[in-house]
């Protein structure tokens, strides 16, 4: 058991780092969905309704984001909608990895270091997985002519 403890305890510190990562990346639906949720269950609906509107609010939100992705044809508004999505989850990488940092370091220099670092990552992450998973151009394609 005393071998097994600090094993335990290394997986349950990614697992909960992993977890961190992929809420940061994804920020914006995430706070969509808890705070629908939240106001679903602050509203009357309980904690199944809360429960069960949050999550569909958060896949909404970021449907909505892939389908803007896909629909929008001009490159400064597909921008926009990038940067829409990718600011918030720069700033919760911020302050995720600043969290971290505060516990593992004492330097307040080197703790922002990381933790524009952990921004850096985390922002690319983010524009990557948002945009990879939209489609490559518009939706409407032009027919050939013949």
């Amino acid at each position: 058991m005393i071998t097994l403890g600090p094993l335990l305890v290394f997986l349950v510190i990614g697992f909960f780092a992993w977890l961190l990562f992929t809420l940061a990346v994804f920020a914006l639906p995430v706070f969509a969905g808890v705070t629908i949720g939240l106001w679903a269950f602050h509203t009357g609906a309980g904690a199944l309704g809360g429960i069960a509107v949050g999550p569909v609010a958060g896949a909404a939100t970021f449907g909505i984001g892939q389908l803007a992705l896909a629909l929008v044809t001009w490159t400064w508004l597909r921008l926009f909608v990038i940067i829409f999505y990718v600011a918030p989850a720069t700033v919760a990488g911020y302050s995720a990895t600043h969290g971290i940092a505060q516990m593992a370091m004492s330097s307040p220099t080197w703790q922002t270091v990381f933790a524009v670092v952990g921004a850096v990552a985390i922002s690319i992450t983010a524009f990557i997985r948002f945009t990879g998973i939209a489609a490559d151009g518009p939706a409407r394609q032009r027919l050939p002519r013949g």
